[in-house]
């Protein structure tokens, strides 16, 4: 489990249910980078995140598919790079055959996120999923009614995250920022995961934008239930957990005024 949050002595009621939350989108958006600003937010806020790694905890028979990503499309390891541009050969690899495969992996993968909730869920304020089932679910050709229909079977078998993020990006700009895959792939995939987020109806859509910018609507779209939460899942309360609820409402009061102060941003 990567878990971004230094050790503390935990805020939190036994039992409490973690708010579960997930960043989406294309290679390069910006997710990791989101995501480690909201850590910081989080752990400022008294609370304590976990970031889990869909490829690495959740996804089934992952050395296969890596195998097969590596030896048999002869796609290059690694992360692209401005300076190490990287030569991909896996999700836009397409074929009958493939789809048939992707079908059965992904519906073992949504299967498993149960499991790695059921193990996580009590222990942890805040679950963060770098990648979620929607990132591979985009990966399928959507403008088939049959796979339209197995999509809504596997979100309705996946646990639906609370707060389901999808960045957005130009393409162009975002394989600039990680070369791994071909344009026209990138364009094509942009498009999937819009479709997606039409299919679910809950997803929460950022365009690009600059980072703090971005930031500031990906914490608008979490701050109520993260004062919430620790409003009704923290221990009798401390100095730590009345500073961070304080913070919390504080950074909510100026999120509504359309602006957000550095020391909220979790920047500084």
């Amino acid at each position: 489990m990567s878990q971004r949050a230094e050790s503390r002595a935990p805020i939190r009621k036994t039992g409490a249910r973690a708010v579960l939350v997930s960043f989406s989108g294309i290679d390069g958006a910006g997710k990791s980078t989101q995501i480690n600003h909201l850590v910081d937010f989080i752990r400022q806020s008294g609370a304590e995140p976990a970031v889990i790694s869909f490829w690495d905890h959740v996804v089934a028979l992952r050395k296969l598919r890596e195998f097969t990503s590596h030896s048999v499309f002869k796609g290059e390891k690694g992360v692209g790079s401005p300076d190490r541009p990287v030569r991909r050969r896996d999700k836009n690899v397409r074929s009958r055959l493939m789809t048939l495969a992707r079908c059965a992996f992904y519906l073992l993968d949504a299967l498993n996120i149960n499991l790695v909730l059921s193990r996580f869920r009590s222990k942890y304020d805040v679950l963060i999923f770098d990648r979620y089932l929607y990132d591979e679910l985009a990966n399928l050709p959507l403008t088939s009614a049959f796979l339209r229909m197995y999509v809504r079977l596997l979100l309705r078998l996946a646990p639906r995250p609370d707060v389901p993020y999808l960045l957005d990006a130009d393409p162009q700009k975002a394989i600039e920022r990680k070369p791994e895959y071909p344009l026209d792939f990138v364009v094509l995939n942009r498009l999937a995961y819009l479709s997606l987020a039409t299919e679910m109806g809950s997803m929460v859509v950022i365009g690009a934008g600059p980072e703090e910018a971005v930031h500031a609507q990906v914490l608008q779209a979490i701050i109520g239930m993260l004062d919430k939460h620790l409003s009704q899942h923290s221990m009798p309360p401390s100095h730590r957990s009345l500073k961070g609820l304080h913070m919390v409402r504080r950074a909510n009061e100026d999120l509504s005024g359309n602006h957000i102060s550095a020391e909220s941003r979790g920047l500084e």
